[in-house]
C-alpha cells in the first residue's frame, strides 16, 4: 500500500546530527519502496520555501524564525494556515514527528490530528525528571503522545524513559533503533599512522557529551603516553574548555580540534583513527559509536544510557562515566591493540552491516505505519478526552482553538480551491515501468 508520509522536525538539513541523518535515510529508504514523503521543517539562512533533494525528497522550509536552539515558538496557531495548505496540496495521510525538542513536530502533529491524519512520533533522546527543563519537556511530550498513534524509540532503555516521562502505554511504543550506511563507513586501515596512535572524539562539544570528561582525560593521557594523539571533530558551546586545556598543557601539537564537520568527512578523520572515545553522559542510542565500529576503530564509551544494548562487548569498552573509569577503558584498549588482540576492521564492518541496516528499519517502520492506517479516525470529543489526561486544563482551549481556525479556513481556503501537487515521478517506478515496455518489445 502506497502511503504519503510527512517527516516533521526542526532538524533537518542543513543542520548536521543523528536525528537529520535518521530524516533524511529514513525518507531515502520510504521513497525507493515507493512511497511519496515529504520533509516539513523551518528555514535556514536564505533557505526558504520549496527544496529538492536526493531522489526527489520534497523539502518544505517554512519562513518562520528559530525561538531557540534551532528550535521555532511554540505558538500552535501562526503556523497552522501554512501547515495545513501544505498537507492538504500534498494529501498527507500520516505525520510523522522526530524529536521532543522540536516544536514544530508537536505543532504538525496537533494540528495532523485535528484534520483526521494518522501520527507517529520518534523519540531520539533521554530525559530526567527532576530539573525545570525536563519538567517542561516531559509535560508537553507527555499532551502530545496522548493524542498521538504510535511512538517509535531508539533503543529499549529510551523506551522505558519514554513511558514513564510521557505516561502512555507500553502496548503504543515500538523499539526501532536507528541504523549506518556501512558502504559508506567503510574501514581502511592503511590511514592509521604507524608511528602514533591516535584516539577519534567525533561530538556536539556540550555538556551531556560529557566535554568535561574529555578534558580531563586528555590533561592525564597526554603526558602518561608520549605516543597518543587526539583528534577531537565537532562543536558547541563547551570547545573553549578543550582550547584552554591544550593551551595550559602544551598540546597544540597533540590535539587537533577539527571543528563542524560535514556527514561526508566523517569517515575520513575516522579512518585515521585507531580507538573512538564516547564520553556522553545520558544517550538513547549512540550514532557515533556504530558508525566508528563500522570503520573497524575500538570503541571505548561510557555505560549510560541505551550504549551497553547497541553493540557486542568485543565490539566496544564499556565503562562507568568518571574519568578513572574511562582511563582504564582507554589502557585495556590500548593493551590489546599492542598485543594484536582487537577485531579485524572488516570484519566489524560486516557485523555491523548485519546488526544495522536501513532496509530493515525501513521495513519496521512501515508496519508501524500499516497498523495505524487500519485505526479508526477519533473525532474531536475523543481527542479532547484523551488530551484529558495530561491534566493540562488549559491545552483544551487551545486545541479547540486551533479546530475552529481550521473550520474558518475551510470555509475561507476551501479544499477544492488548492491546487494539488504532482508527485515527483520514484526512480524504482520508473526502472520498472522501462523493463516491462522492454520486455514487451523483446
Amino acid at each position: 500500500m502506497r502511503l504519503r508520509i510527512c517527516m516533521a522536525s526542526d532538524f533537518f538539513y542543513p543542520n548536521m546530527g543523528g536525528v537529520e541523518e535518521h530524516i533524511f535515510n529514513l525518507s531515502q529508504c520510504l521513497l525507493s519502496k515507493g512511497h511519496k514523503v515529504i520533509v516539513l521543517t523551518h528555514s535556514y539562512g536564505d533557505r526558504v520555501g520549496i527544496r529538492y533533494m536526493t531522489n526527489g525528497l520534497k523539502v518544505y522550509y517554512l519562513p518562520v524564525r528559530v525561538f531557540y536552539n534551532q528550535c521555532v515558538l511554540p505558538t500552535m496557531v501562526c503556523s497552522l494556515p501554512l501547515i495545513r495548505y501544505i498537507f492538504i496540496r500534498e494529501r498527507i495521510e500520516i505525520i510523522h514527528g522526530h524529536s521532543a525538542f522540536s516544536a514544530l513536530a508537536h505543532e504538525a502533529m496537533l494540528i495532523g490530528n485535528l484534520m483526521g491524519l494518522k501520527t507517529v512520533f520518534t523519540d531520539h533522546s533521554l530525559f530526567g525528571f527532576a530539573d525545570t527543563s525536563a519538567i517542561i519537556t516531559n509535560k508537553f511530550l507527555e499532551i502530545t503522545l496522548s493524542n498521538c498513534n504510535h511512538s517509535i524509540c531508539v533503543s529499549h532503555t529510551g523506551k522505558e524513559n519514554t513511558v514513564l516521562r510521557a505516561h502512555v502505554r507500553k502496548e503504543r511504543v515500538s523499539v526501532i533503533p536507528n541504523a549506518v550506511d556501512t558502504y559508506t563507513f567503510t574501514p581502511d586501515p592503511s590511514q592509521r599512522p604507524l608511528d602514533h596512535i591516535n584516539i577519534v572524539i567525533i561530538s556536539r562539544l556540550v555538556y551531556r557529551k560529557g566535554v568535561d570528561l574529555m578534558a580531563q582525560i586528555i590533561a592525564e593521557i597526554c603526558p602518561k603516553y608520549p605516543n597518543i594523539n587526539f583528534i577531537i571533530g565537532g562543536d558547541g558551546p563547551k570547545r573553549w574548555l578543550l582550547e584552554e586545556v591544550r593551551e595550559q598543557k602544551l598540546l597544540q601539537h597533540r590535539v587537533t580540534l577539527l571543528g563542524s564537520l560535514e556527514h561526508s568527512e566523517v569517515r575520513k578523520v575516522l579512518n585515521k583513527g585507531h580507538i573512538f572515545l564516547n564520553t556522553s553522559l545520558t544517550e538513547a542510542y549512540c550514532m557515533a559509536i556504530v558508525e566508528a565500529a563500522s570503520c573497524g576503530l575500538q570503541v571505548v564509551s561510557t555505560r549510560v544510557g541505551g550504549i551497553p544494548e547497541v553493540l557486542p562487548s568485543d565490539l566496544i569498552y564499556l565503562t562507568k562515566p568518571n574519568v578513572p573509569s574511562l582511563i582504564d577503558g582507554l589502557e585495556r584498549a590500548l593493551a590489546d591493540l599492542k598485543a594484536g588482540q582487537q577485531v579485524c576492521p572488516y570484519k566489524c564492518n560486516m557485523r555491523v552491516q548485519a546488526m544495522y541496516n536501513w532496509l530493515n528499519i525501513t521495513t519496521r517502520t512501515e508496519k508501524v505505519y500499516n497498523r495505524i492506517s487500519a485505526e479508526p479516525q477519533k473525532e474531536l470529543g475523543e481527542q479532547l478526552n484523551s488530551y484529558l489526561q495530561s491534566h493540562v486544563w488549559p491545552w483544551l482551549l487551545i486545541v479547540t482553538l486551533c479546530y475552529l481556525l481550521l473550520q474558518l479556513l475551510e470555509y475561507l481556503v476551501p479544499r477544492k480551491y488548492i491546487d494539488i501537487a504532482k508527485d515527483y515521478p520514484n526512480t524504482s517506478t520508473i526502472t520498472a515501468s522501462h523493463e516491462k515496455e522492454r520486455k514487451k518489445h523483446v
